[in-house]
């Protein structure tokens, strides 16, 4: 249990929030690049609590500044978009990519006080399918040189979904690795050969046991968790019969994301972003180290389960989340379709929209939960001190220099457990058509 004031500090991720004051000294997804894929490459954008719109200029350029008109507050999502910026369709006033009002074409001739009229604005960049902002002081950092940002963009798929639930349960769940064995519990084993694009559906490692028996036969890992320049790295010990260990390796990249294994030759990096207080998506970058992503097919998937233009999931609460009792009975354990996504999001939806931590009970398996809550809690603290520069990949640690991180599955012979997570990825990397090089 954890009192109502920092259950309120850890969640709340508004302007001068201490959680938000944090997230903003990071680069934050803000839309897929698919969102400005129309002939108007104009998209709202609510991210951290904050009405900002986005768009690309007639040079190409990208550009994200508040909603709202600095005049009289009109919405600029149905601005004009001319003269490489967004023009006010209310009195025409024209703003830039920088925010900076640059015509008043209803003020009286040879006015100036455009000059001192500026909208909210935010750097952008784009990487793999994703327009990531800075929102925070100062310079923005450096990108990481992890894998879903050096590999190049036939390897890299990128999607999102909308939770009706506080960013930070969201996470939660991405670094909790005993929950696989029950929410993700499938109760017949498909063929791995039509696992494509689908978690949890190939086999462990190279052992030719399918990842769902581990999952199902052995309940209860030995979790280890130790901190590293970019978060934390989580370690599952499954020990199997006949002396071996099923070894899962996953990451927290601070302060918001998740690297996991989607297969042997792909990974998962997803970011939990909040909306709001209590709302937020998932933006997964899906990384290949053997072919190009198939992302039609990827994409064809992850459509039959959401809709546009919000990337809302179908399944939710108004419907049940889909669930159906003879299935639970028989086919997996949550009774709500095979999409583990919609198994995630019963869990934290359900907890309630910013869930009431003064009412839990952690186990010992809860471990990097416990873990990354401190580490939190201490960004906080250096935020509020003026030591911005202690936080995770700022100060000494240049994000320039991080690479991988290693995220895999191997099958370990007991007391190799290292050598054999070590051996899995390098074979992985050595064979990947990218420099993949750690």
């Amino acid at each position: 249990m954890i009192s109502q004031e920092l259950n309120d500090s850890l969640t709340r991720v508004g302007p001068g929030s201490d959680t938000g004051e944090v997230l903003r000294r990071y680069w934050q997804p803000a839309a897929l690049s698919d969102e400005l894929m129309g002939a108007r490459p104009v998209a709202p954008v609510r991210l951290l609590g904050e009405d900002l719109v986005l768009f690309r200029d007639t040079e190409g350029q990208l550009g994200l500044i508040g909603r709202h008109c600095p005049h009289r507050g009109a919405d600029m999502c149905f601005g004009r978009l001319e003269d490489n910026g967004l023009r006010c369709p209310f009195h025409g006033w024209h703003f830039d990519r920088s925010g900076q009002c640059v015509e008043q074409p209803g003020e009286p001739e040879g006015s100036r006080m455009h000059e001192q009229v500026k909208s909210t604005a935010y750097p952008v960049v784009e990487r793999n399918g994703i327009i990531w902002a800075y929102m925070g002081p100062g310079d923005p950092p450096a990108f990481p040189n992890f894998d879903c940002f050096r590999a190049p963009g036939s390897h890299v798929f990128a999607f999102k979904g909308l939770w009706n639930c506080n960013w930070l349960q969201a996470l939660e769940v991405g670094i909790d690795p005993a929950h696989a064995s029950f929410l993700h519990r499938f109760l017949q084993d498909e063929d791995p050969a039509d696992s494509y694009g689908k978690q949890f559906r190939d086999n462990a490692a190279d052992s030719g046991i399918p990842i769902t028996k581990v999952l199902r036969d052995y309940p209860r890992p030995d979790i280890n968790v130790d901190e590293t320049d970019y978060g934390l790295r989580l370690t599952a010990l499954r020990h199997l019969d006949g002396g071996q260990t099923h070894v899962r390796v996953t990451n927290q990249i601070f302060p918001q994301a998740i690297c996991i294994p989607m297969s042997r030759d792909m990974t998962i990096t997803q970011w939990h972003v909040p909306v709001d207080d209590t709302t937020c998506y998932w933006y997964s970058m899906f990384t290949s180290f053997t072919d190009p992503v198939d992302k039609v097919l990827m994409r064809e998937q992850r459509l039959k389960e959401h809709r546009l233009p919000d990337y809302a999931p179908l399944k939710g609460a108004h419907n049940n989340y889909g669930y159906d009792p003879e299935e639970q009975a028989g086919e997996t354990y949550t009774g709500m379709g095979m999409d583990i996504n919609v198994h995630d999001q019963w869990a934290v939806e359900s907890m309630g929209a910013i869930q009431d931590r003064t009412q839990e009970h952690l186990g010992k398996t809860d471990v990097a939960i416990i873990r990354y809550r401190r580490m939190l809690r201490a960004a906080i603290a250096a935020v509020k001190d003026g030591h911005g520069g202690d936080l995770p990949m700022w100060g000494e640690v240049d994000p320039a220099t991080l690479v991988g991180p290693v995220s895999n599955d191997a099958i370990a012979d007991d007391g190799a457990l290292e050598t054999a997570t070590e051996t899995a990825d390098t074979q992985r990397r050595a064979a990947c058509p990218w420099d993949a090089h750690v």
